[in-house]
């Protein structure tokens, strides 16, 4: 027993001083990692970003947009950074230990070509993260549609994208699955919809009235920080079965399209109202007759009445005395 502890000893004197500081410089390099990478990836973006801020509000936006994609690519690295010094350190405590890392290297090296062959939908969903990642397709925060999923994104690393749809259910879409990423929140969003009036309105009248509520809107304080373009009639759309519709555009801050788009069917239903504007919805008229007193116009026609028309029926044959006579006596 004696023998057994004075060899732990040793080895501990030897190699465990070693041990002790490759675990504490990986708990170091964790720290440096998590805390100096946001503030290194924020300023490496906000640098050519900040230069092209002409306005006040040109650089909070570029600002908002900078803080997105820094949180992104945060992420990401500091995901990857851990998995890469829990590697290191765990091979480096291997080594001071005195297991053959060559050997083990060609072993995994072996192991990763089969699992490479096996897991070709990882790899896939791994270089399909990375591109998305560069290409800055979206961001955390932004509201897409990929693989048939909206909603809003979570979280990004190079296997994975998480949404969060309306509903609060949450997706974990593999990154291979996502073919064409529709991003409805990159830099600003539109106000694009439809108001259908009556076939007897004026059409001129009713673009003013629209015009007069999207502008008083975009000058109200509480929208004006979100409305980067005032709403106005941009033409007669179509002709629907019950109206008239009008196509209305503006600009918005991202994400605020739907809010904005509220607020303004809300101003235009109490602006038509004060106006008499008619809103159409669809309605259907039934006829079961006509009214008493009225004839239809096909009944205006004289009608003559029917000629009568010769019976052909086949009359009796009517005998004469002297036939009878002259039959009874034959």
């Amino acid at each position: 027993m004696v023998i057994s502890w004075s060899i732990i000893l040793n080895w501990l004197s030897e190699h465990g001083g070693r041990i002790l500081l490759i675990i504490a410089l990986s708990v170091a390099f964790y720290y440096l990692l998590k805390h100096f990478v946001p503030a290194v990836v924020k300023r490496l973006l906000a640098r050519p970003s900040i230069r092209q801020a002409l306005t006040k509000r040109a650089a909070k936006k570029l600002e908002e947009e900078v803080e997105k994609r820094a949180h992104t690519l945060t992420s990401v690295f500091v995901s990857t950074g851990i998995v890469l010094i829990i590697i290191c350190a765990l091979f480096t405590i291997l080594a001071e230990i005195g297991v053959n890392i060559s050997a083990a290297l060609a072993g995994l090296g072996i192991v990763g070509i089969a699992v490479g062959f096996g897991a070709q939908t990882l790899i896939r969903d791994l270089i399909s993260g990375i591109l998305i990642i560069l290409e800055d397709q979206y961001r955390v925060g932004d509201w897409v549609q990929i693989a048939g999923i909206g909603g809003l994104v979570e979280e990004i690393n190079l296997r994975r994208t998480v949404v969060r749809d309306f509903d609060g259910t949450v997706h974990s879409v593999p990154n291979s699955e996502i073919k064409v990423a529709s991003n409805y929140t990159k830099e600003w969003a539109r106000v694009n919809m439809n108001i259908s009036v009556g076939y007897g309105e004026d059409l001129g009248h009713v673009i003013e009235v629209i015009n007069r509520v999207g502008i008083e809107m975009a000058e109200d304080p509480d929208w004006t920080p979100i409305i980067l373009k005032a709403p106005q009639a941009l033409r007669v759309d179509a002709f629907e079965d019950s109206g008239i519709a009008i196509r209305v555009l503006g600009e918005t801050k991202q994400m605020q399209q739907w809010a904005v788009m509220g607020e303004l069917r809300l101003r235009l239903k109490k602006a038509f109202d004060e106006e008499n504007i008619e809103i159409p919805w669809p309605h259907t008229k039934v006829f079961f007759g006509n009214a008493p007193g009225e004839i239809s116009s096909k009944e205006h026609v004289e009608q003559k009445p029917p000629t009568p028309q010769p019976s052909k029926r086949k009359r009796p044959t009517v005998l004469a005395p002297e036939d009878e006579g002259e039959g009874e006596g034959g």
